[in-house]
């Protein structure tokens, strides 16, 4: 093969590779899902049971450890890009999320996020616990999904059968619905 066929065939070759990697950016972005933030679920206590040390340290771990398996679920449906919040954590951790006029939203667009979520365990006794989850539309600041989960006995498996209950059962299904 001559230097000018080689040349005549190179140029539609470039054309042809050039359109394939346009197109798979392109459909790449399609399937692309929306991006949430899930920031860390906070505990509320009732009354006057705020408990003894080393059962505030065993919630705070729990609280880590569900807030990561919410990050898991919602991961692993593929549904969304799950944003990392650690570079708005000490200010979110600082805010109290539930109460602070939708800043968990401010800072979820801060992040490039569509959706903020945020939790509370509300501990109304050591046997009485409940889940709540919000989803928040982040540009809009309004609610769009919600789920809550009751819990019975305040153990780490309590807590993560409680976590996956309200994921696969609940709040699952009314993301895929916003997703429509």
């Amino acid at each position: 093969m001559s230097l000018t066929q080689a040349e005549r065939y190179s140029t539609p070759v470039k054309s042809l590779v050039s359109a394939v990697v346009w197109l798979l950016v392109f459909v790449g972005t399609l399937q692309a899902g929306e991006k949430i933030a899930v920031f860390e679920l906070e505990i509320v206590r009732s009354g006057d049971i705020a408990g003894a040390p080393e059962r505030i340290e065993a919630e705070t771990k729990r609280l880590a450890m569900i807030t990561e398996r919410l990050r898991g679920h919602i991961a692993a449906s593929g549904q969304f890009d799950l944003i990392d919040t650690a570079p708005v954590a000490a200010k979110a951790a600082a805010a109290n999320l539930q109460y602070c006029g939708n800043c968990a939203d401010v800072y979820a667009r801060e992040l490039g996020a569509n959706y903020a979520v945020t939790g509370t365990v509300h501990k109304i006794s050591e046997l009485i616990l409940n889940i709540n989850v919000q989803v928040h539309d982040a540009a809009a600041e309004q609610a769009v999904a919600a789920a809550n989960v009751d819990l019975r006995g305040n153990t780490d498996e309590s807590w993560r059968r409680g976590i996956d209950y309200l994921y696969e059962n609940v709040l699952s299904p009314r993301l895929r619905k916003l997703m429509k």
